[in-house]
C-alpha cells in the first residue's frame, strides 16, 4: 500500500453547515486518519492513507452537506506523518479571516419532527435547531464560528446537548446554538408597560391572545415582528394606525403552503420559493375570495407571503390559527427593532403584548422579499437568508467600501473578488438607520477581516451615505447614480461592456446637476456615455413633487396644453388649482423646480391622472398601484415621440399624454388607460434600443432601476425586446431598486483602479 498524506484548504460557507462530521465521517469511509479544524480561511483537513482511498475521499468533497457551498479547494501532498486516527480538532485562528458565515437557515424537517414529537426532550422547544439549520449571521460576534463567539455563549450545554455537540456521528455535531429546555433560551411574556406577564406558557398565552384580538410584538432571528390576526379588519386596521402604516400592504405568515394556496394563485416555481431554507417573503397574485382583512393589502391584487421558519412561528400555529399578519417591529420609516430595552420603548404604542427570548440578537436583518419572474426571482429586499452570502466578481484588487444610496441602503465590502453586500439596512433619513449603517461596516469589517483601502459613494451631495463616506480618512470615488444602477446588474454576469443599460427611476443626481431617472446609457466598466433619456420637465417642489404626484401630472397637463384650468377633467376638477398657480410661479422663477427625466415621475403623473393616486403614503406608491389596476389582456399603445438633439436621442412622452387625455375624456377605463400606458413604455424602449443598435452596435441590454420591479411591465419589455435579437440582462442577485447600488459601486472602484488579477 503506498501512503500519502493530503493538506487540504476549503473556502466558502464551510462553518456552522455541517461539514467537518462531513470530512470526519468521509474519512471513516474511506479508512483514512488525519484531522480537521475550522480556521479563519474555512476548513483545513489532513488526510493519510492509501493514494487511492485519498483519491476517494478529495472526490467525495464535491459532494458537501446541503447548506455548505464551497469556493475553493487547494491541495499539497506532504510526507506521511504517521496519524493513528482521524479526529475533529478544536478551531485554530490564523492570520486572515476567510472564512464565509452562512446566512440564517429556515428550520429543517428533522428538527421539525422533533419539534412535534411528544416523546422527544426537545418537543414545543421554540429554539430547536441542528446544523442544518437555525440561527447563523444574527448570533455571530466573531469567527472562527464556534459558540464562544456567538450570543448563544452564556448557555451553557446541559451533558445530554454536550454529548450531541461531541458526537461526530450526531447532526448536532458542533451545532453551536445548540440547546434544549434545561440549557437553552427561554421566552417571557411582558405587557405594553412593561410589567411581565405571569404565564406558565407564554408561548401557549401569545397564541390565545392573537386570537383574541391583541397585538404581540414577537422576538425572531433578525429583529421583532408586530403580529395579529390577519382575518379581523378591526385588528389590521388597528395596526396601521398605530404603526402610522396608511397603506403599505403588511406581509403575512401562513401555517403552511396549503394556506397559501387558498389565499394566493401558486405555481411551482413559487411553492419552491417559499419552501426553500430562506423562506423569503413571496409576493403572490390574490384571489379574489382570499380571506384576510382589507386592511391587509389595500388597492393590491398581490399578497406578501411567507412561511414559517423558526421553531418558535411554528409552534404559533398548533391551536388552529392559520394565518398572521407579521410585518416588521418599527414605526413606518424606521429599521426594524432587535434588541429587547428598545422593542419595549420603541413599540409601546403598537404592540399589546411582547414575546421576548434571551437569545441577543447580534445582527438587525429584516426579512427578504422576491417576487417571482421568467423562471427565477427578482429581489425587492435582500436581507434574511441571503445575506452575507458574497457575490463573486471577475476582478480582485484593493478593498472597497461602498456606501450606497440613501433609499433602501446597503453597503457593500470587498475582499479579493467577493463582494459582501449587507443585508437591507432602509431608508438613511433618521439617526437610528444611519447607526445602523455604521455598526454593519463595523461588523463585516470585522467578521471578514477587511480593512477598506478605498470608499465610493454617490454623486448626491445630501446624501447621509455620501456624507458619510466624506468623513471617512481613505481615498474616495464618487459615481453617478444610475452608471451605479448599470454596473450593479453587469456585476451579477461578471460583463465588462460595452453594452446598453436601460435605467429607469425615480430620482437620481445627473452629472449635469439635474435629476435624471429615464435614461439610456452606453457603459462599460469603466465608464459611461448618456445616449438617450426622457425629455425633461420641472420638478414642482423639489422631493415634495415626489409625495404628491399631482403635481407632475399638474406639470405634463400645463406643458401640454398651455394650461389646466380649463381641461374639464376629474383630475383638474379635484386639485386646488390655487396651490398649483403658486407652483406655476415658483417653476416660471426657476425656484424649487430642478429640471427632471426620471420615469418614476411619468408614472406618477399618469396614476394621478387616472386618480389612482394623487399623494403617497409610501415610495413607489402611485406606480405600484397603477399596475395593480392595469388590464392585463389590452395590447393598445400610445403615440410618443423620439427626437434627436446632436447625439442624444430624446423621448418626448407629450403626445402619450394628450392620448391619455383623450381616453379619459372619451370615458375609457382606467384599467384599460393603464394597460395602455404600460404598453408604451415597452415600445418606447424597444425603439430607443433599437435606434442605439443600429447607431452604437449594442446587442447587449441590461435593465436596472426601481421600475423594473413592476413586473408587468419587465415581463412585456423582456419578451419584445429578445423578439427583436437583444440579449436581456436583469437583477436575479440584489434587487433592482437603489438596494443594488452599492454592488454597482464597488464593481466601478475595482476596475476603475487597475486591479491586480483577473479571476
Amino acid at each position: 500500500m503506498q501512503a500519502i498524506r493530503a493538506c487540504i484548504q476549503i473556502e466558502g460557507i464551510v462553518q456552522g453547515v455541517g461539514f467537518r462530521p462531513f470530512v470526519y465521517g468521509l474519512a471513516h469511509q474511506h479508512e483514512l486518519t488525519g484531522w480537521v479544524y475550522n480556521d479563519e480561511r474555512g476548513v483545513t483537513i489532513e488526510v493519510e492513507g492509501d493514494k487511492d482511498r485519498v483519491k476517494g475521499f478529495l472526490s467525495g468533497l464535491s459532494s458537501p452537506p446541503p447548506l455548505a457551498t464551497i469556493d475553493k479547494t487547494d491541495v499539497s501532498y506532504l510526507l506521511p506523518f504517521g496519524y493513528e486516527e482521524f479526529e475533529i480538532k478544536m478551531s485554530g485562528a490564523g492570520d486572515e479571516r476567510r472564512a464565509l458565515i452562512s446566512p440564517d437557515i429556515a428550520t429543517c424537517k428533522d428538527c421539525l419532527n422533533e419539534l412535534f414529537d411528544p416523546p422527544d426532550r426537545r418537543f414545543h422547544y421554540p429554539f430547536t435547531n441542528c446544523t442544518n439549520c437555525g440561527p447563523r449571521f444574527t448570533i455571530i460576534e466573531d469567527i472562527p464560528y464556534d459558540r464562544h463567539n456567538t450570543t448563544m455563549a452564556p448557555f451553557k450545554m446541559c451533558p445530554a446537548c454536550d454529548a450531541e455537540y461531541h458526537d461526530p456521528s450526531d447532526r448536532r455535531f458542533h451545532a453551536q446554538p445548540n440547546a434544549c429546555p434545561d440549557c437553552g433560551p427561554d421566552l417571557r411574556l411582558f405587557a405594553a408597560s412593561g410589567m411581565r406577564v405571569a404565564a406558565h406558557d407564554p408561548l401557549g398565552e401569545t397564541v390565545r391572545l392573537l386570537q383574541g384580538g391583541k397585538i404581540v410584538a414577537i422576538k425572531g432571528l433578525g429583529g421583532f415582528h408586530l403580529g395579529c390576526d390577519a382575518t379581523r379588519e378591526d385588528v389590521v386596521s388597528r395596526l396601521r394606525k398605530r404603526k402610522f402604516r396608511e397603506d403599505k400592504p403588511f406581509a403575512l405568515m401562513c401555517r403552511d403552503v396549503g394556506v397559501v394556496s387558498r389565499l394566493c394563485r401558486l405555481d411551482s416555481l413559487s411553492r419552491g420559493v417559499l419552501e426553500s431554507k430562506e423562506r423569503p417573503i413571496v409576493i403572490l397574485p390574490r384571489k379574489r375570495d382570499a380571506k384576510v382583512a382589507p386592511s391587509v393589502a389595500p388597492f393590491q391584487k398581490t399578497l406578501g407571503v411567507m412561511l414559517p421558519y423558526t421553531p418558535l412561528h411554528h409552534l404559533l400555529f398548533v391551536e388552529g390559527i392559520e394565518v398572521l399578519v407579521m410585518t416588521s417591529g418599527n414605526v413606518s420609516d424606521e429599521p426594524i427593532s432587535f434588541k429587547d430595552a428598545e422593542a419595549l420603548s420603541r413599540l409601546k404604542k403598537i404592540a399589546d403584548f411582547f414575546l421576548i427570548h434571551n437569545r441577543e440578537i447580534r445582527t438587525r436583518c429584516d426579512d427578504s422579499v422576491v417576487k417571482p419572474f421568467n423562471g427565477t426571482i427578482t429581489f425587492l429586499r435582500r436581507a434574511r437568508g441571503f445575506a452575507p452570502f458574497p457575490i463573486k466578481l471577475n476582478r480582485s484588487g484593493r478593498s472597497v467600501l461602498a456606501c450606497g444610496a440613501d433609499l433602501k441602503n446597503t453597503f457593500c465590502l470587498t475582499r479579493d473578488n467577493s463582494a459582501f453586500v449587507s443585508q437591507h439596512i432602509g431608508d438613511m433619513e433618521n439617526l437610528e438607520t444611519l447607526n445602523s449603517f455604521v455598526q454593519g461596516t463595523e461588523l463585516f469589517k470585522q467578521l471578514f477581516q477587511i480593512e477598506p483601502e478605498l470608499i465610493v459613494h454617490d454623486l448626491h451631495p445630501d446624501y447621509h451615505s455620501a456624507r458619510y463616506a466624506m468623513g471617512v480618512d481613505l481615498p474616495r470615488i464618487g459615481v453617478q447614480h444610475h452608471f451605479a444602477h448599470a454596473l450593479s446588474c453587469m456585476a451579477e454576469y461578471n460583463a465588462m461592456g460595452p453594452a446598453l443599460a436601460v435605467v429607469l427611476d425615480g430620482t437620481g443626481y445627473g452629472e449635469d446637476g439635474t435629476v435624471w431617472g429615464g435614461e439610456f446609457l452606453e457603459v462599460t466598466v469603466r465608464e459611461y456615455r448618456r445616449l438617450g433619456h426622457l425629455r425633461q420637465i420641472p420638478l414642482p417642489g423639489g422631493d415634495r413633487a415626489v409625495q404628491e404626484p399631482w403635481r407632475m401630472a399638474a406639470v405634463y397637463l400645463e406643458r401640454v396644453f398651455g394650461e389646466i384650468e380649463g381641461l374639464q377633467l376629474p383630475f383638474t376638477r379635484g386639485i386646488d388649482l390655487e396651490r398649483w398657480s403658486q407652483l406655476r410661479r415658483a417653476i416660471e422663477a426657476g425656484l424649487n423646480s430642478p429640471p427632471c427625466s426620471s420615469m418614476g415621475r411619468l408614472f406618477d403623473a399618469v396614476s394621478a391622472l387616472l386618480g389612482v393616486r394623487e399623494s403617497v403614503n409610501y415610495e413607489g406608491q402611485a406606480a405600484i398601484e397603477l399596475e395593480q389596476i392595469a388590464e392585463q389582456g389590452e395590447r393598445g399603445v400610445y403615440p410618443f415621440e423620439i427626437i434627436e438633439y446632436g447625439d442624444t436621442l430624446v423621448v418626448n412622452p407629450d403626445p402619450m399624454i394628450e392620448a391619455i387625455v383623450q381616453d379619459i375624456r372619451g370615458g375609457e377605463a382606467s384599467t384599460i388607460i393603464s394597460a395602455r400606458f404600460h404598453n408604451s413604455v415597452v415600445k418606447v424602449v424597444c425603439e430607443m434600443a433599437q435606434k442605439l443598435r443600429e447607431w452604437k452596435g449594442l446587442s447587449d441590454i441590461f435593465l436596472s432601476g426601481g421600475v423594473f420591479q413592476n413586473t408587468f411591465l419587465l415581463g412585456r419589455l423582456w419578451d419584445m425586446l429578445r423578439e427583436k435579437g437583444f440579449t436581456v440582462y436583469t437583477h436575479q442577485k440584489v434587487p433592482s431598486n437603489d438596494g443594488c447600488i452599492s454592488l454597482g459601486q464597488a464593481y466601478y472602484a475595482l476596475h476603475l483602479q487597475g486591479a491586480e488579477s483577473t479571476q
